[in-house]
């Protein structure tokens, strides 16, 4: 993703981040690392982002089950060298990218972004005229199917053209 009016990532950018991505994400599920934390704490990685030149890898990291972020990122920054060296036997390239962690905060943001959209100060800017329906509340006006029938389908009372 381009910040702060960079170029988009190139194609090989993407496939090669995936890539690194994906081997990262065996490493860490074979929980082999000697690290308390990374051993106990299962670990997402929700997108990795590569330097141009290919030589710096930028992880973004989610402990699962939600916690604090700050121990998993250390305990990564510890074992990062050794995840690198893991990462060669994995992966096809003349140059095994520096790893770096940092805390995936996409998850927090939408929960920020819809903790907005729900305020009743916000609501009454959106909806001058009243709030809206809940979602559940869209569908009340519609007709029910009544479930009568027996599942045959109605010819409009014409016999079959047999003469049966």
């Amino acid at each position: 993703m381009s910040r702060g009016g960079q170029k988009p990532p190139s194609q090989r950018q993407k496939r090669v981040a995936e890539e690194v991505r994906h081997a990262l994400a065996l490493v860490l599920e074979r929980g082999d690392l000697r690290d308390p934390v990374l051993a106990t704490t299962p670990v997402t990685i929700t997108e990795v982002r590569i330097s141009p030149d290919l030589h710096n890898a930028t992880s973004f990291i989610t402990p699962l089950g939600g916690g604090d972020v700050r121990p998993v990122l250390d305990a990564l920054k510890r074992a990062r060298f050794h995840l690198r060296h893991e990462l060669a036997g994995r992966i096809q390239m003349r140059h095994v990218p520096n790893l770096f962690f940092e805390p995936d905060t996409t998850f927090d943001t939408f929960q920020r972004i819809d903790q907005l959209l729900h305020d009743p100060k916000v609501l009454r800017d959106l909806h001058p005229e009243g709030p809206p329906p809940a979602y559940d509340d869209a569908f009340e006006d519609e007709p029910e199917e009544d479930g009568e029938g027996d599942g045959e389908q109605d010819d409009g009372g014409q016999e079959d053209r047999n003469g049966a």
